[in-house]
């Protein structure tokens, strides 16, 4: 089990922070490249920028409960749910 994450090309669990302004608030978001891919292929799927589809995710959570109090781990925790995987 250890190889299968120990043999991950670096590039992949490296972190990216993308600036953002949700609500008219500025915010940086520090992801790993894997998420931000996930993330990229979405908005593709869905026929938006990465940063549409943040900000209307973040407004959505918003609907539901007030600020959330770590929106990065949110996405990561939403993210887990995706599929197929972004190298697919």
């Amino acid at each position: 089990m250890c190889e299968i994450f120990s043999g991950q090309v670096s590039d992949w669990y490296s972190s990216k922070t993308r600036h953002f302004c949700l609500k008219d608030q500025s915010t940086l978001i520090r992801l790993g490249n894997a998420f931000w891919a996930t993330l990229d292929n979405i908005g593709k799927r869905d026929g938006v920028t990465t940063t549409i589809f943040i900000s209307a995710m973040y407004s959505k959570v918003l609907v539901w409960r007030i600020e959330p109090a770590n929106f990065t781990s949110l996405l990561r925790c939403c993210l887990l749910y995706t599929s197929p995987s972004p190298r697919d």
